[in-house]
């Protein structure tokens, strides 16, 4: 599954030396990795959600999550500092370019009405967000194995200094942006 590997080292990263004039090969923008992230509300009246979302993220990404605590105490969301209050993961290596090659291939293309992911969705330093509203467009994921359905944050994150060459960047790679 190194496809997206082997295509970043023989046509992304020629095409963005060539577009943006490169003077030396580690100027040219590459992923540095993915975050994975799921705000687990209900975890503090049902401990079994934050194993459910452990379950259904590992399946996804191939990798076991980290649970995360909550830092601080609020007492409007009844909770209190060191309650599990979500999951993340973090993807690096042949794992991100198998998770970002099955995200844009066979994932996004499940969701409903889809017709690209937003080019504006960049943080101004060449990292790219989106919210996925359900797990379920993961075809690992089987309907009937799911408590309940839940979304999650994919961030990711790039070595390109602008939002244009990480815009380039993903494209290339086969991101299917909206027009």
């Amino acid at each position: 599954m190194a496809r997206l590997r082997e295509m970043y080292k023989s046509e992304v990263a020629p095409a963005l030396m060539k577009k943006f004039n490169y003077k030396s090969v580690m100027q040219i923008p590459k992923i540095d990795k993915i975050v994975i992230n799921v705000g687990c509300g209900e975890a503090r009246e049902n401990p079994k959600a934050i194993e459910a979302v452990i379950r259904d993220i590992g399946i996804i990404t191939g990798q076991k999550p980290v649970v995360c605590n909550a830092k601080k105490s609020v007492a409007n969301f009844k909770l209190r500092e060191g309650m599990p209050n979500g999951v993340k993961v973090t993807l690096r290596g042949e794992k991100m370019y198998e998770f970002l090659d099955r995200f844009f291939n066979l994932a996004l293309p499940r969701v409903r009405d889809f017709r690209g992911i937003n080019p504006n969705s960049f943080d101004g330093r060449g990292n790219y967000s989106m919210g996925v509203k359900e797990q379920l467009i993961f075809p690992e994921i089987e309907y009937d194995k799911i408590d309940k359905v839940r979304g999650m944050d994919i961030c990711i994150v790039t070595t390109a200094n602008t939002d244009e060459e990480a815009r380039e960047l993903l494209a290339l790679m086969g991101a299917p942006f909206s027009r």
